[in-house]
């Protein structure tokens, strides 16, 4: 697999023994001995890896990333079926850490007396991040009240155990504003994921130490808040796949992955008006605060 994603381009530079080595390495080693084949070094903020999408060819998709330049990827558990496979996967991968939460759309069938104690084990079982969860407005697949509910319970997780939450919110800006009010009164801080939404959330959020993450959705054509895009602060900035959806310019269409996450860095490295690899190691910086992780795969 690995031969076939190399092509002769992301060889340049590269002598004939190391092209002839980067040939015959085995997964195991590229983690504990990367060489370098492209420029680009980021950390993949949001995948949803453990999805079904990925069953086929996931080693694959893994090794591309870490030739992409990948130095980490936060794999999302959005439901506890995701979680324990994203846990599974992260005991297996070294590149990935996991998360463990309940998206929004499913809160229908939300029940604390349930979902709580087993979201509670995947938390204390290494998790770095309380999501995906949030509030969603947009397609109301689930009851808001039944929303606000599952929401506020993985608050309160987040804030006993202080990890970070990772947020989905779509058509909900005045609640989600107000759910950040109550998270910052119990010292959660998390990340806007996939952010879309006004300036005036975004820097709600950010007044209480939260970070932003953009995904290939800003490569689109149709994408034109370019405002936005260079409002974040430097130190609040993150990228992201959100593999399998929402795959970048000029992978438009096509089930996204996390080594495509460098299509999203440079267009944002072009609105900002810096160097990809300078974004690319700033936003790096910022998920592993976040996080409170480090990067497994070594930097060259």
């Amino acid at each position: 697999m690995l031969e076939q994603a190399i092509t002769s381009s992301s060889l340049a530079g590269f002598d004939s023994f190391h092209a002839a080595l980067i040939r015959v390495q085995p997964l195991a080693v590229l983690y504990a001995n990367r060489l370098q084949l492209t420029r680009m070094r980021f950390i993949d903020s949001h995948s949803h890896l453990a999805d079904t999408a990925f069953d086929a060819d996931r080693e694959a998709v893994i090794e591309r990333a870490i030739e992409a330049g990948a130095s980490l990827v936060i794999c999302i558990g959005a439901s506890l079926e995701d979680a324990a496979r994203a846990r599974e996967l992260a005991a297996q991968y070294p590149l990935l850490r996991f998360t463990a939460g309940l998206h929004p759309q499913d809160a229908a069938r939300f029940d604390a007396s349930t979902q709580l104690p087993a979201l509670e084990a995947l938390l204390d079982a290494g998790a770095v991040a309380v999501g995906e969860c949030g509030l969603d407005f947009h397609y109301d697949d689930a009851p808001r009240a039944k929303q606000h509910e599952s929401f506020e319970a993985q608050l309160s997780l987040a804030a006993e155990r202080s990890l970070p939450v990772v947020v989905h919110t779509r058509d909900a800006e005045a609640e989600t504003a107000m759910m950040i009010d109550r998270a910052a009164r119990d010292g959660v801080v998390g990340v806007l994921h996939c952010y879309t939404g006004s300036l005036a959330l975004a820097e709600r959020a950010l007044g209480y130490g939260w970070y932003v993450s953009f995904s290939g959705i800003i490569t689109f054509k149709n994408w034109t808040n370019t405002d936005l895009l260079r409002a974040i602060p430097d130190d609040r900035l993150l990228v992201e796949s959100d593999a399998p959806y929402l795959a970048p310019v000029p992978r438009r269409g096509k089930r996204n992955e996390p080594a495509w996450v460098a299509h999203t860095i440079e267009r944002l490295a072009v609105v900002r008006g810096v160097a990809p690899q300078s974004l690319a190691d700033r936003t790096a910086e910022n998920a592993a605060r976040l996080f409170d992780v480090s990067p497994t795969v070594a930097r060259t």
